[in-house]
């Protein structure tokens, strides 16, 4: 087959995938919210159905829509994929900006439709591989930007320690020293510890620092759907990973979480928190994203398993005895809203509804139709666990019709004045949100 007519088959086969809706949900977000979210038959597709907003971006003046009482403004512009957001000690805000590395083979249709569907929708725009220094000028409106690292490897988590500054490149977590009020860091990262790299189907790492500042703790997303890729590329991947903050070894310490993307303390049962996205390609209403808390030991599914103990018939070999031992993860999010950043507050500049609780950015599908996530949530927490449906907090990343993507939420922090921040990674661009 030569090029032209490859082309032209691919366009064809994209434009039936698009078109399809045989595979259109039939539950919404909030109906698979909770502890116990429905789940329907699996469906197997040789191409599932996929509905794709063409990334544009934000025209001059626009910006997302906020809940009653809130209000919401762009702090910074012109950002290369903003992926995560860490506000330091001063008050600057770190905003890491990166995509994938590109170092995934392309061997099937599948990948290559993948990849145009990803290009299409504005994901797939070029990463800084570095991290910008946000800093905030009397009087409100853009903040300063400053280069404060450079040349990086697709990095994603960022965390500080005392004096020193760890930054989970896709590869390897590597150390910088910092020092207070710093706008630019060129002492080069010592590796302190390396992570698995292979093909990098999930390429982020998000980390999280323990309180004590002894342990890092490292998601680390699978390397395939459901290890179509094979296993030996699996190893070290679809966990959580501790590492020793000194010396850099590490152990797995939870296994079975097929992409766990942000990585939180909760403050009132001082429990790991992860946010989770589940398996593709089994229909519009499978697989519930999750948040759970994360068990030292324990094993949530993946990929024998979805939520809990439901069998992936897929997967070959089974493993009914793993099967057996997989976790029920404490509370659904809704299927294929693609959950990327965490964050517990429990005080902050929004209204008291916001308070004692989890922000949640939901970076949105293309495996489903309706479109689901593009938004930030909130759920409210009582005695350290869930409790009802997720609140919508911003919204408005892409036109009502679904057919044009404006921006998409990554990383969620708090700044120094108790606003939440949103790193949005389609549009470029640093949100700040308040009581209006």
């Amino acid at each position: 087959m030569n090029n032209i007519t490859y082309d032209c088959a691919l366009v064809l086969i994209l434009g039936a995938v698009l078109a399809g809706c045989s595979g259109n949900a039939k539950l919404d977000a909030a109906q698979q919210s909770g502890d116990n979210p429905p789940m329907p038959a699996p469906h197997n597709f040789l191409v599932p159905p996929m509905q794709v907003p063409a990334g544009v971006g934000w025209r001059a003046g626009q910006s997302p829509k906020v809940a009653s009482g809130l209000k919401i403004e762009r702090i910074a512009g012109g950002l290369l994929h903003p992926r995560q957001l860490l506000v330091l000690p001063n008050g600057d805000v770190l905003v890491v900006e990166a995509n994938g590395p590109g170092t995934e083979p392309v061997t099937t249709p599948k990948q290559l439709i993948a990849g145009k569907v990803k290009d299409r929708s504005g994901k797939g725009g070029k990463g800084g591989n570095r991290i910008t220094l946000l800093r905030r000028k009397s009087g409100g409106g853009r903040w300063e930007q400053h280069v404060f690292i450079d040349h990086l490897h697709s990095p994603f988590g960022v965390q500080l320690i005392g004096d020193t500054l760890y930054v989970a490149n896709t590869d390897a977590i590597v150390k910088f020293p910092y020092h207070a009020g710093v706008t630019e860091i060129t002492a080069p990262g010592v590796e302190l510890a390396d992570l698995p790299r292979t093909i990098n189907h999930h390429w982020t790492k998000a980390l999280l620092a323990s309180p004590d500042g002894k342990k890092l703790y490292v998601g680390v997303g699978s390397n395939s759907n459901i290890t179509e890729n094979g296993q030996e590329v699996e190893y070290r991947r679809a966990n959580v990973l501790e590492v020793d903050a000194a010396t850099g070894a590490s152990r797995i310490y939870a296994a079975g979480l097929r992409n766990p993307t942000g990585l939180q303390w909760e403050p009132e049962s001082g429990k790991l928190w992860a946010i989770v996205n589940e398996r593709d390609e089994i229909g519009a209403d499978l697989v519930p994203d999750y948040m759970t808390s994360v068990q030292e030991g324990g094993f949530y599914g993946w990929p024998y398993s979805y939520y809990g103990q439901n069998v992936d018939r897929r997967v070959v070999p089974q493993r009914p005895d793993l099967v057996a031992k997989a976790l029920k993860p404490d509370y659904a999010l809704g299927s294929h809203v693609a959950a990327l950043g965490l964050l517990f507050s429990a005080n902050n500049a929004l209204p008291s509804a916001y308070h004692g609780g989890a922000f949640v950015s939901e970076h949105g599908s293309w495996d489903r139709s309706p479109l689901s996530g593009y938004e930030v949530v909130f759920i409210a927490f009582q005695h350290g666990k869930p409790v009802g449906v997720p609140k919508v907090v911003v919204t408005g990343f892409h036109a009502d019709d679904e057919k044009v993507l404006y921006g998409a939420p990554v990383g969620l922090a708090q700044d120094q004045q108790g606003a939440l921040l949103i790193a949005d990674d389609v549009g470029n661009t640093v949100w700040r949100v308040t009581a209006q």
